[in-house]
């Protein structure tokens, strides 16, 4: 079992996980693939120390660099949820589990709300990953919502195991809702009703509130207190995802925080 797990690899995560490692703590960050992240699309950074006029490109290849140079596992994927398991958490990515004693989130910023119904149906018939949960709907019908880059991809899969697809990608349709009963019977895009068994919701982050039952999120930012604990024992959150301003410099001393808060806690169990 991984000592920390931390959800992100950009500045908040990077710097969490060196401060982590140097503490003698073994690490995993679980992120998707670097060019994902926003500051990747930054041309030129101006106000981080020692990087004057750097591109967002070449901070975070740094720092992957950095991770590399330390020994510290990258899992590539999207973090679908993590459980705690009564003292430790269990953390989803497509169809694989990771165990860890302590958690840091640092997704970045997360720019998107639920939609109508989505949490109300959540495991009865919303899913966030097809790979995963594909074959609960094999031979019916069901709709993907496709906001990310594996969302064809994953369609595809539905599609090669008998489902029939309803796609959605961000130029058909802007508005959904979810209705049903017990489980869910329609999705409504832009006013037009499509009857399905299934809606799979495929972003590129998953909001805070869903991802881990009993975190404290007030306006889409994880609260936490002065030393980055979150609601959830043994939580932590550092960066973008807890509030502004979205500065790399604020997000990689909040890492650290997080970190020796980590380490700390871990110290003490």
């Amino acid at each position: 079992m991984t000592d920390i797990i931390i959800i992100g690899g950009g500045p908040a995560g990077v710097s969490a996980a060196l401060t982590a490692k140097n503490r003698g703590k073994s690490v995993k960050i679980i992120s998707n693939s670097v060019e994902q992240n926003n500051l990747w699309k930054s041309k030129s950074v101006e106000n981080y120390p020692g990087m004057s006029n750097a591109s967002g490109e070449s901070i975070l290849m740094t720092f992957r660099k950095q991770i590399e140079d330390a020994g510290i596992e990258v899992v590539t994927g999207r973090a679908l949820n993590a459980l705690s398991m009564g003292g430790y958490f269990s953390v989803s990515v497509g169809q694989d589990y990771f165990d860890c004693k302590a958690l840091i989130l640092a997704f970045g910023i997360v720019q998107q709300s639920t939609y109508p119904g989505e949490q109300d149906f959540l495991g009865r018939g919303v899913s966030y990953c097809a790979t995963c949960d594909g074959m609960l709907y094999r031979g019916r019908k069901v709709a993907v919502i496709g906001l990310n880059e594996e969302a064809e991809s994953e369609a595809e899969f539905l599609r090669s195991i008998g489902c029939e697809v309803e796609y959605f990608d961000k130029n058909r349709a802007k508005k959904f809702e979810i209705k049903g009963r017990d489980t869910v019977t329609e999705l409504v895009a832009d006013g037009t009703a499509y009857p399905v068994d299934g809606v799979f919701i495929l972003r590129s982050t998953i909001a805070p509130s869903s991802f881990l039952a009993g975190l404290e999120v007030v306006n889409g930012h994880i609260i936490t207190d002065s030393d980055m604990r979150t609601s959830v024992t043994g939580v932590y959150a550092a960066g973008d995802c807890t509030g502004r301003p979205y500065q790399i410099a604020r997000a990689v001393g909040q890492g650290n925080t997080a970190a020796l808060s980590a380490c700390e806690y871990l110290d003490k169990k």
